[in-house]
This record gives C-alpha cells, structure tokens and sequence, in this order.
C-alpha cells in the first residue's frame, strides 16, 4: 500500500522510499567494509532465488510496520494504477464490459437480476465490516434489510425493488462513513439511474475502506509499541540469518565513532590516554546518532539497522544546516549592528522571515549560496536601515555596511568561525537532548540559538524519537557491538 510521507525531491539520492532503498540492499553485494579483498577462511554462502525473494518480502513488511510507528502522518491511500499503463487499460475494459453486461441484464424483459443480487451480497458484506461489536442493531436492520435468500425469491417472482435497495444502502452508507464523504453521500442521493448509482456506491465504498483502515491505524498506534519493537526485530534477525555481513556497516559506524571519541580524548602530545573515564557504550551510541546528521551519503554507505529511516536523517540533516546558517547570518547582525536595534519590537521576525524566504531552496541543485548570501546581505541592511530611521536612530554608514555584508557572505565557507561556532551549538543541543531524553529535562538552550528555538525543539523532538525507537528495536544487536568495540579498543596493562 503507497503511504503519504513527506519525500519532496530535494536531491536525486533522496528519492527512494525506505522499502525500496532495503530492498536494494536486500539485492546488491553487502560485503564487509573491513575485508576488502582479503581471503576468507570459508567460501561465500550462495542464497537461492526463493530465499532472496522471501527475504526481500520480510524486510518490506518490516519496512511497512516500521513506517506506521515512525510516521504519524502515515495513512493508507486508495491505490492507483499508472496512466497509460497496461494494467490501469485492463482494469477499465473489463470494468466497462462488466457494468455494460449489468446495465443488459436490468434492460431485459423480464429483468434478470443475476449481476445485481452478486453485487448486492458484496456490499452486504462490505457494509456489514464496517460495524463495530457495539452496532448490534444495525447489524440486525442490514441483514433483515439484505436479505439475500428473500432477494433471490423476489426476483424470481419479478417482484425485486432494486432501486428501493440501493436507496436503503446509500443511507446506510451516511450512517456509517466518515464526516469527509458527506459529500459524496449527497452526490449518490442525486443519481436515480440504478447502474450509475451501483458504480458509485462502490467507488464511495472503496474509499471508506480506506477512511476505516486509516481509524484503525489511529486507534492501535498507541498500543502498538512493543509489538512493533518486537516484530521487527525479529524480522530483521530472520534477514541477517540469511545475510551473516549484514551488520558491517552498522559495526564499522560504531567503531568509527569510539575512534574519533578516543581521539579527541589525548593528552598535549597527541596520544591517546589510557586515564579514566573511560568511554561508556551509550555515549558512543548517542555520537553515532549525532554523526548520522553529518554523514556523506555520497560516499559512505549508510548503516544497516538505520538505512530504513535514511530519508528522514538526510531531511533532518538539511534543516539542520539550514539552522546552523540561518543562525549564524542573525547573531552577526545583533552582534556588528550593536544594542540599537537589540530591544526594537518585531525586528528579529522581520529578518528571519527575510533569511528563510531566501533560504527555502538551500540545498537544491540549482541553489546558488554565494547568490543567496549576496541578496540576503543587500535585504538585512536595507531593513535595519529603515528599522532604524523609523525610531529615529542614525542610518547604516557605507563602512558598516560594508562590514556586515562582508561578514554574512563570509559564512559560506564551512570553516568559518561563526558558522562553526553555531554548528557546534545546534549539535551540541540534540547530542544533549538525547541524553537527558529518558530523564525528562530539556537541556539549557546555547546562546544564539534563541531566534530559532521553535524549529530547533520541532528536530529536537523528531530526532529524538527516531533514535529511541531505532535503539528500542536494535538493542541486543547494538550491545553485542559495542561491547566488541569497547573491549577491543582498551589500552593494553603494563602486565600485558
């Protein structure tokens, strides 16, 4: 079934769904990033056709019941055969023939009603699945109303009142379907051709199908927690049952991460130091979370047990970014304009409104930073130029100008010391959020990042989440690997 998500071509590496970007994986070599082109003391498992066509088939469901836990804007959607397609021109041919062959039937004399009554029997049944274990009346009235058995006499008799029928199923439908197909309840009351009216009530009733399968999606979802959790990591223990190197990646992340965590721990000659604290496996779990948001996906291919939520990291990513800048191109205005413009009313509105406007298509292709620097530079000192007129403060001089625009375009540069600076902020903020996620205290804000709080709290809570339930889901896979990696990484004793 399709899902409604928020995938917007962004670049051209982004366009999978998470079921398609593993099924991929399911079928392309997943050879271990530490082997290389070392021999193996035992040859390659061969998998058959059938193995990798069930295993494919899992990790899709795993991906599906993965989507509907991490997704809240996840909802069932009538599917839809491609224009022009072999399958869609099928489906309207014998459609077409079938509702011809009905529309015959009725027009005989006598009528025959052979058509009619099979389709009346699956509406019953239709209708009879949307009810509820407390419609009991209901329940009664349809099948008393539907009769099938006392249909097939009647018709036999010439005595059926099919269009009587069809209007008790209209209303029935009313009763019973969401408040969004008012509408087309309305529409079906005003059709009084019976073959007509027959193919809209189905179309109607396929859609509140869907409008069902999407409540119920709603009602569970709250409930489906640990099921989930559980469901697909067995799923995934079934798939790496099958693919022994399917955690390669996901190992070489981790020790990556404790690497550069040992790395940045050395003492005044550059070697590491074996002094403790030592590194603990949940803070290397949270870094790696954290690098997840840095990561090259251009070149490095990402780890296994998240490859599911790809997308949504690399979305995360690039607000992230957007955050670092926008944040950056404000604290450089506050800080070269000076405390003229600090207490002034509406004023950081105004410009952040200006940056983001411009901002919006930061990491598309045809997206030029230089170009949108410029203009954001030229924008941000004619507003503060005129905020300032306006509470009779003296103009920008052509120096400061100067100086500003200097200072904005400078932050294209990755290395930059303000953009490092807010970087560093932004990361450092969801590093600490994700530490303190189980203790309920949101972490102390870094200075600069108050303009953007609210959008920093909204990727706050998305990362969050994904990250708790990916580590719910991979836990024992996780320990098991960093428990390796730890081990492995000691410094030696002087016994040793």
């Amino acid at each position: 079934m399709p899902t409604e998500g928020d995938k917007d071509a962004k670049e051209e590496r982004m366009q999978d769904t998470p079921e398609e970007t593993v099924r991929k994986r399911v079928h392309t070599d997943t050879r271990s990033p530490h082997r290389g082109n070392t021999p193996q003391g035992s040859p390659s498992r061969f998998v058959s056709v059938e193995e990798l066509l069930e295993t494919a088939k899992g990790v899709t469901n795993m991906a599906l019941a993965h989507e509907i836990m991490v997704n809240d804007a996840f909802q069932v959607k009538p599917a839809e055969l491609p224009e022009q397609s072999l399958e869609r021109r099928v489906k309207e041919i014998v459609h077409k023939a079938f509702w011809y062959c009905l529309e015959a039937q009725l027009n005989e004399d006598p009528p025959s009603y052979s058509h009619a009554i099979k389709l009346l029997a699956e509406i019953k049944e239709t209708l009879l699945s949307f009810l509820l274990p407390g419609h009991g009346r209901l329940h009664t009235h349809i099948e008393e109303v539907l009769d099938l058995p006392l249909i097939q006499q009647q018709a036999e008799n010439g005595a059926l009142d099919i269009s009587g029928l069809s209007q008790f199923i209209v209303g029935m439908m009313g009763s019973l379907c969401a408040p969004c197909r008012d509408g087309d309840i309305q529409k079906l009351k005003e059709i009084t051709d019976i073959v007509p009216l027959l193919k809209e009530i189905f179309s109607v009733l396929d859609l509140m199908k869907v409008d069902m399968a999407n409540f119920a999606l709603t009602s569970i979802r709250p409930h489906l927690m640990q099921q989930s959790v559980e469901y697909e990591r067995n799923k995934f223990q079934e798939f790496l049952e099958k693919q022994p190197n399917a955690l390669d990646y996901t190992e070489k992340w981790l020790e990556d991460t404790a690497r550069y965590l040992k790395d940045t721990n050395t003492d005044g000659s550059g070697a590491a130091s074996c002094d403790p604290p030592s590194l603990l496996p949940l803070q290397v779990h949270n870094h790696a979370y954290l690098r997840l948001l840095k990561w090259d996906h251009a070149s490095d291919p990402f780890p296994e047990t998240v490859l599911m939520d790809r997308v949504r990291f690399q979305e995360m990513q690039l607000e992230a970014d957007r955050l670092v800048l926008l944040s950056s191109v404000l604290l450089i205005v506050y800080t070269t304009t000076g405390e003229s413009i600090s207490g002034l009313p509406g004023l950081m509105d105004i410009l952040k409104n200006t940056v983001n406007a411009i901002l919006a298509d930061l990491h598309t292709q045809s997206f030029s930073a230089e170009d949108a620097l410029a203009t954001i530079a030229e924008k941000l000192c004619v507003e503060l130029s005129q905020c300032l007129c306006r509470h009779g403060y003296s103009p920008f001089s052509a120096d400061r100008k100067n100086t500003l625009k200097g200072q904005i375009t400078a932050t294209i540069q990755p290395d930059n010391t303000v953009r490092k600076l807010m970087d560093s902020r932004v990361h450092s903020y969801l590093l600490a959020s994700l530490e303190s996620s189980h203790h309920k205290t949101p972490p102390t804000l870094p200075g600069g990042l108050a303009p953007v709080i609210k959008e920093l709290k909204e990727l706050t809570v998305r990362f969050c989440r994904l990250v708790n339930f990916n580590k719910l889901v991979f836990s024992p896979f996780y320990q098991k690997i960093l428990q390796n990696v730890l081990t492995a990484g000691e410094c030696p004793t002087t016994e040793a």
